[in-house]
């Protein structure tokens, strides 16, 4: 076999096999990620063939790619009106090219794609390093790369959820704090909140807080968790607005949200900030051209590249990092929010 091709491929082997080439790579280079018996068959088939490993790719293997790994799961029309991640991304982007690096970004339609993708990376040594985001509880991401700490992985998330793998994260619960005391400074004693999915360890962090925080000052507290996206912001605050009790002031947890919660307060007649107090968690554009402009909760994600760069640096040099928070939030007060109005 192999005879009429002067060189055998991964892809050849894969194919008579019947494996994926990213399988091929975890069997040929005995790396974890097939079972035993895939394993033997592969190699069984690869030296039948009269694979060889090639030497320039072999050596390639151990060399750097200078190209950083993103994997989002999230709909393109949510990255479409949400500016975080194309803030972010430009920031990082800015200091990689300083030192001739890439930022490759995929996207996958859902999180057992993703996961395929960071195996084949892993497999390949197609990246020389990640950067997890919207980290969930008991992510498989975590646990993959706790695996292979031949890859090293940032995580953007907060230290209790990252399985020991080197995190930067914003302070959520200094964030949350200090919205709960504004508020409750201004006179509010009911207010609710349109939080990010809840599977995620950062909505879990701020829920936990905003329940402990409005218990302390003795407010009362409702929350829904949305998508993140327009339409679940004004679903969810139609149905805050129906309860018999409603909510003086209502905290979103991203800005298109929030500005979906102003339109529906105008569709019902309902005044901002006369009658009811609406901000963003995350400040942007949006808040300050909407009407009446938005109180948010602002961070200065285009300086995080000058942060998080470094730190990729050195987790591929195989350096070790500690972890680090983002410079603090600051709650920026505009037009949305005033006292609550007497009953």
């Amino acid at each position: 076999m192999g005879s009429g091709k002067s060189k055998v491929t991964i892809t050849d082997v894969a194919k008579a096999a019947g494996v994926s080439n990213s399988a091929v790579s975890y069997a040929l280079n005995g790396k974890p990620g097939v079972s035993e018996k895939t394993r033997k068959k592969v190699l069984e088939v690869a030296d039948a063939m009269g694979w060889k490993p090639n030497s320039a790719a072999k050596a390639l293997s151990v060399a750097r790619t200078h190209t950083i790994g993103v994997v989002l799961n999230a709909s393109s029309t949510l990255l479409g009106v949400e500016p975080y991640f194309m803030e972010l991304f430009a920031s990082v982007g800015v200091e990689l090219e300083k030192e001739d690096y890439s930022l490759l970004l995929r996207f996958a339609r859902d999180d057992d794609e993703a996961l395929r993708v960071h195996r084949n990376w892993i497999a390949a040594g197609s990246v020389d390093a990640v950067m997890i985001f919207n980290v969930e509880i008991g992510d498989r991401r975590v646990e993959l790369y706790r695996q292979h700490p031949e890859v090293p992985a940032l995580v953007f998330s907060d230290s209790s959820v990252s399985g020991g793998l080197t995190t930067i994260s914003s302070n959520d619960a200094d964030g949350t704090r200090a919205i709960v005391k504004y508020l409750h400074d201004l006179g509010h004693t009911h207010i609710a909140r349109v939080a990010g999915p809840e599977r995620f360890g950062h909505t879990y962090l701020r829920d936990r807080v905003f329940s402990e925080e409005t218990s302390k000052y003795r407010m009362r507290y409702d929350c829904l968790h949305a998508d993140y996206s327009p339409k679940e912001g004004r679903d969810c605050t139609e149905r805050l607005l129906t309860l018999s009790q409603t909510p003086t002031a209502i905290v979103y947890d991203n800005d298109v949200m929030t500005v979906e919660g102003l339109h529906v307060a105008a569709a019902k007649g309902i005044s901002v900030p006369d009658d009811l107090s609406l901000i963003s968690w995350d400040d942007s554009y949006l808040c300050t051209v909407a009407e009446p402009k938005l109180t948010a909760l602002a961070r200065n994600i285009p300086s995080l590249g000058k942060l998080v760069v470094p730190m990729l640096y050195a987790l591929i040099e195989g350096k070790s990092v500690a972890n680090r928070f983002e410079p603090g939030y600051r709650l920026i007060a505009r037009d949305s929010t005033a006292a609550p109005s007497a009953e």
